[in-house]
């Protein structure tokens, strides 16, 4: 059984005292007995502890920076929502194919920005400017904001924030199933709450530190029934042996666990199997054992943003898991919504 994640080491920035938040995390985690640091910034966090660059990235995995978000500009987040709100960045799982990988290069540890207050005010900016139509945000672009929210309840701010917006929706996706403090949340149908979800061959091999899906489930059930519109990613889609099987099994499951009145709104999004070649360098090195497939060979590349291409599978694998995966969603779900396939 996973507990919620507690950091093994936690360093505070220094304006992070200023705000509220950091007042009460700073006396939560005097209280938890925690090893506490004072950093100039994040940047200059230097020596963790451990014997070599494996031990060393597996303790930044379990440090939590608590700072100041200076940058109120978001960034889009398409498909999934007009823009990616920034609560924190840095994940505690270690799922082997996460692009975090790359883009939290040599820092990986966890940040949690106190600055609330600013970064939902900023929110309240975009949907001003795009109303009278709807500004969804995604809030899990950069980490998985339910594995950190029973300390931070930064969360919980957020849904209920947007839950009295009129224009605004939130949305984040997650792997933990610690969901108990946000069912009481007042998020007026705003929030749409979104799992995680493969099948067990990915979930067994490239998930560690992360809820199995029974766990997963288990909380989608509760965030049903407390009203949240609810939905699911199957991400990575990752063909395996016996992979179809596999999948079929996993929407068997979800059916058993999705309670009859969230099914009328309930969304999936398909996203399969890529990497990038500086993904597959820090992966390889993070993870040496991994089973992970990465042979450039095996896939197509395809263009993306900044100029870095990602490796893609053939068209007739692309097509194959679609079908397959549409037909399971039709038969288990036939009133879901596929909100993409990428």
């Amino acid at each position: 059984m996973l507990k919620p994640f507690t950091p093994r080491l936690v360093y505070f920035e220094p304006n992070a005292l200023e705000y509220p938040l950091g007042q009460q995390l700073k006396e939560k985690f005097e209280k938890m007995d925690m090893e506490i640091h004072y950093t100039t910034s994040h940047n200059q966090i230097r020596n963790l502890p451990g014997d070599n660059e494996f031990q060393k990235y597996r303790v930044a995995k379990s440090t939590l920076v608590v700072g100041v978000r200076k940058t109120l500009k978001f960034d889009t987040s398409k498909p999934s929502a007009e823009y990616a709100i920034p609560f924190a960045t840095g994940c505690m799982g270690h799922c082997h194919y996460c692009y975090l990988q790359t883009t939290m290069g040599s820092k990986p540890y966890i940040r949690t920005y106190v600055n609330v207050d600013e970064i939902l005010e900023a929110a309240d900016k975009y949907m001003e400017e795009r109303a009278p139509e709807i500004t969804r945000f995604e809030a899990s672009c950069t980490s998985d904001i339910v594995g950190i929210d029973h300390l931070t309840h930064t969360l919980k701010r957020a849904i209920e924030h947007f839950g009295q917006s009129e224009y605004g929706k939130l949305r984040f996706v997650t792997k933990f199933h610690h969901v108990d403090h946000l069912l009481d949340a007042n998020h007026n149908g705003k929030t749409r709450f979104r799992f995680s979800v493969n099948a067990d061959y990915i979930i067994k091999n490239f998930e560690p530190g992360t809820s199995p899906l029974e766990k997963r489930l288990e909380a989608a059930n509760k965030i049903a029934n407390a009203g949240y519109p609810l939905g699911f990613i199957v991400a990575p889609i990752y063909l395996h042996e016996g992979w179809e099987e596999g999948y079929y099994q996993m929407f068997e499951r979800l059916e058993a666990q999705v309670p009859m009145h969230a099914r009328d709104d309930l969304t999936f999004e398909f996203i399969q199997h890529r990497f990038t070649k500086p993904a597959k360098r820090v992966i390889e090195k993070n993870y040496p054992l991994t089973k992970l497939e990465l042979d450039e060979e095996k896939r197509r590349y395809k263009w993306g943003k900044y100029g870095i291409g990602k490796y893609i599978y053939q068209k007739e694998e692309e097509e194959d898991i679609k079908t397959h995966l549409q037909s399971y969603m039709k038969k288990f779900f036939p009133k879901a919504k596929l909100e993409y396939f990428t």
